[in-house]
């Protein structure tokens, strides 16, 4: 079963993007291109403007300037999927995993659209790919954080994102659920699609990201993880502290 959009050639661009927030200025000029088949980690403290830019690109917050630009993907309401940070999410909600990823559907669909037999057929096989086939009629509340983070994967996947935002994905999860969900979107980028999630987890960034962002509010450097994480970007990112962080990066 065809899960995404052909999205050959796919990219996105952020150009000069800039954001303020009450009158401060949350991101300044942030510029940079990813293309299709792509996983990248976006990194920095707290406050840098991870989930700014996310909102941005999401267009959930107006661009003071600059532009996003989404090239050559799905310009229906599958074009991009977000998947917020867990404290933004009512999980006292009284829905199953079933019926959070067939809200994805019904984003895709329209909302005055009843889903059909494909349509629940797609839902229950982005259930399968995740590893929650087996817990479809469990309610999210009763779920691990790393199954809740599975199922916002499962409904991105149903709404047949070209990209997919996931903001904080590793929070609370442990590390065995955080590798299962790596796993994860490691197929969706080999299928083509742009993944990027914001963490701030430094561990083994190497071994699970193409590319790194690292943001302070600006772009401090992007690229290959073992390219960007020199000592003068970890001092931009976390200060004289960064170094020790470079330093214990480098024992692991």
């Amino acid at each position: 079963m065809k899960f995404a959009p052909d999205p050959h050639s796919a990219s996105m661009s952020l150009q000069d993007v800039t954001v303020e927030l009450d009158g401060h200025m949350v991101l300044s000029n942030v510029t940079f291109d990813v293309h299709a088949g792509n996983l990248m980690g976006v990194v920095g403290p707290n406050g840098a403007g991870k989930s700014t830019l996310f909102n941005a690109i999401a267009g959930l917050l107006p661009v003071r300037q600059g532009k996003v630009t989404l090239h050559r993907v799905d310009q229906g309401g599958g074009a991009l999927a977000y998947v917020p940070q867990r404290e933004s999410v009512n999980w006292r909600f009284p829905v199953t995993a079933m019926d959070v990823v067939m809200m994805g559907r019904c984003c895709r669909l329209g909302w005055f659209r009843r889903p059909g037999k494909k349509d629940r057929e797609l839902v229950n096989a982005c259930l399968g790919r995740v590893g929650l086939w087996d817990h479809r009629s469990a309610l999210v509340t009763e779920l691990s954080g790393g199954e809740r983070q599975r199922v916002f994967v499962a409904r991105a996947l149903a709404q047949e994102a070209s990209v997919i935002l996931l903001d904080e994905a590793f929070s609370g999860v442990d590390v065995g659920a955080q590798e299962g969900l790596v796993e994860v979107l490691r197929t969706l980028r080999d299928e083509g699609r742009i993944v990027l999630l914001a963490t701030h987890d430094l561990t083994n960034l190497a071994s699970r990201f193409d590319q790194v962002l690292c943001l302070n509010r600006h772009v401090c450097a992007c690229g290959p993880p073992d390219q960007v994480f020199t000592s003068e970007v970890m001092e931009q990112l976390y200060g004289a502290h960064g170094l020790g962080l470079t330093l214990d990066e480098e024992r692991q």
